[in-house]
């Protein structure tokens, strides 16, 4: 991947903006049609009849489920905009528990699921002439790249550590300490440059392609340059042929496509996703 310099590329995009919050908000006004995708979601079964050496109850089995799955135990009902707060019954992000040792934990924000992401682009390539030739927008305010992360130290150990100890633990702390410095000014100055400034988000630009994406495991080796490891999904992609535009929004738990009819319509009656018409105008939970 490479960075973007010219964040002109985005202009075509920010001049359709819509208001914040809302699906034309996160994705751009003025497309045919929008789809939300709901994120999956994780789950473990326990057995409950006995506990391992740390008190928990083991893992004996793994799936991921839909939000439909949820609501049919907790008796709600979806619908387009609906949240998970809703389909959960809970007012906090814990897990939702079954009492058959089912556990699921709540949809990820700000991340597509990289398999689901893959299955899409078979999708999104129908709808371009430029599949290979993506921008992607990456929020420059997670930790791992905006070249600001701190480092901690705590002692391990019986009782308080000795005098030889102690020195020896401050100088790898010094160490440490100071290769994270050069670590950090590293990623700060291959990612320098302008800002692609959305609405109260401001993001890098990366070259991506839709073949690229196509791998569930694109991220292994996804890197700015020789450097950055890029271990996050595009808040915002879109072709260079403007067809479409799909955005995964840092605070939702849902990703939406914007463009034409007829895509919208593959994602809604492809049983790989869990998904939904929307509004540009409205805005989920």
């Amino acid at each position: 991947m490479e960075l973007i310099r010219d964040v002109s590329r985005g202009d075509w995009l920010l001049a359709r903006a819509g208001a914040f919050g809302s699906i034309g908000g996160v994705a751009g006004t003025g497309f045919e049609s929008y789809a939300r995708v709901l994120h999956p979601l994780p789950a473990e079964r326990e057995d409950r009849t006995t506990v391992d050496e740390h008190g928990d109850h083991p893992v004996v089995g793994s799936a991921e489920w839909r939000w439909a799955d949820v609501a049919a135990r907790t008796g709600q009902v979806l619908h387009p905009l609906v949240s998970w707060g809703t389909v959960s019954g809970r007012s906090d992000e814990d897990d939702v528990s079954f009492a058959d040792g089912w556990v699921v934990h709540p949809p990820e924000e700000g991340w597509y699921e990289p398999t689901q992401f893959a299955a899409l682009t078979g999708l999104l390539a129908d709808a371009t002439s430029t599949p290979d030739d993506l921008v992607g927008a990456i929020w420059d305010g997670w930790g791992d790249l905006n070249g600001g992360s701190t480092m901690g130290f705590g002692w391990q150990g019986s009782g308080e550590p000795t005098a030889a100890e102690r020195t020896e633990m401050q100088e790898e702390m010094a160490r440490m300490r100071a290769q994270h410095r050069r670590e950090q000014a590293a990623l700060r100055e291959s990612l320098a440059g302008p800002r692609f400034l959305w609405p109260a988000r401001e993001f890098f630009l990366l070259s991506m392609s839709l073949p690229q994406l196509g791998d569930p495991s694109w991220m292994d080796d996804a890197r700015v340059g020789t450097y950055i490891d890029v271990w996050h999904t595009p808040q915002m992609l879109w072709p260079d042929g403007h067809e479409w535009v799909l955005a995964t929004e840092i605070d939702w738990d849902s990703t939406i496509v914007a463009g034409s009819r007829s895509l919208v319509d593959a994602i809604l009656g492809d049983d790989r996703f869990e998904a939904y018409e929307v509004e540009a105008d409205a805005s989920p939970g």
